[in-house]
């Protein structure tokens, strides 16, 4: 498989020809060159992981391309989703997607908890979406770990990646960073992915990696 990560959240991932789109959020200009999408994953329903225009162009271009999320993000959307929730597991082309979760981390008390789910794809490449989420138990490939957010404290990120001890990590959700700070970041995530025998690797916007 190839994972590329695009801008913020947005990643693409290939496999046997086929390509899954992850969180086209509106922090992202473009969809970019898209070939054979078999399937759009959208983790929740902030706007920094999907835009209107994104999804319409996906449709358009893979009309037989489903596309999975929370039922809040499936209500608003305006294109027809697939409401899928932690637990469930899907198959769609050449990618099998079990998902996990089920709430965004906090960002303040005064803000609503909203839905929210990980995905875990060919069980090899986890991504948490807003979260936290520990896929309990699992052994996994390569990890997607949110770097920058209103909601996250670096802290609680490093801890994150430790408890997963991934094989191979990048930071991922990283537009709200200045250039100083998304290499403190990156440091402090390498470390903790270090601690577990992992390899971090500092992905920006369009770099990729094969697994």
């Amino acid at each position: 498989m190839r994972v590329t990560k695009h801008e913020h959240a947005f990643l693409t991932v290939e496999h046997a020809g086929e390509t899954l789109v992850i969180d086209p959020g509106s922090f992202a200009p473009s969809l970019g060159e898209l070939a054979n999408v078999t399937a759009v994953v959208v983790t929740h329903e902030h706007p920094d992981h999907w835009s209107p225009d994104h999804l319409r162009a996906v449709q358009a271009r893979f009309p037989g391309a489903p596309l999975f999320t929370t039922a809040a993000t499936a209500g608003a959307a305006p294109v027809a989703m697939t409401v899928v929730a932690p637990g469930d597991e899907v198959r769609a082309g050449a990618f099998r997607l079990r998902f996990f979760g089920g709430t965004h981390s906090e960002i303040h008390s005064s803000i609503p908890l909203i839905d929210n789910v990980g995905v875990l794809v060919n069980d090899a490449l986890y991504y948490p979406g807003d979260s936290y989420a520990v896929p309990g138990g699992l052994d996994v490939e390569v990890l997607a770990a949110p770097i920058g957010a209103p909601w996250l404290k670096i802290g609680e990120a490093m801890d994150f990646v430790l408890a997963i001890a991934p094989r191979r990590a990048f930071g991922t959700h990283d537009a709200t960073l200045s250039a100083p700070g998304l290499a403190m970041h990156r440091d402090r995530l390498e470390w903790a992915t270090r601690q577990g025998g992992g390899e971090f690797a500092r992905l920006g916007a369009g770099d990729a990696f094969e697994f």
